[in-house]
């Protein structure tokens, strides 16, 4: 009996895990679409911050996704080459689309 709640509670964990993985392919193809690639890349600098770069200031910290989602999806003023200009928004208001993104940029 002992075994057999083993197994269901590991087979519930290894479900419950990759309901929350990260879709890759879906978030770079949203990112892409969505412009984001123009400013940013995954280890250089370009006009924005390298996700490499946002990742690694935002571990461990508990609102970092909250914090990058409110980033991605209001228009905020960003300072480029020493002007001000909106952030553009992600092209999606599905939650889990952004939710995807904003964890695909965090695992960089």
């Amino acid at each position: 009996m002992r075994t057999l709640s083993t197994i269901t509670l590991f087979s519930l964990l290894s479900l419950a895990s990759s309901a929350f993985a990260v879709d890759e392919a879906a978030a770079e193809s949203l990112a892409r679409k969505s412009g984001c690639f123009k400013c940013h890349a995954i280890d250089k600098k370009k006009d924005g911050p390298p996700y490499k770069e946002i990742a690694g200031k935002w571990k461990g910290k508990g609102d970092a996704e909250q914090k990058l989602t409110t980033h991605v999806t209001t228009s905020p003023k960003v300072k480029i080459d020493g002007k001000e200009e909106d952030h553009e928004q992600l092209k999606s208001k599905d939650p889990a689309d952004v939710k995807n993104v904003v964890q695909w940029i965090l695992s960089r």
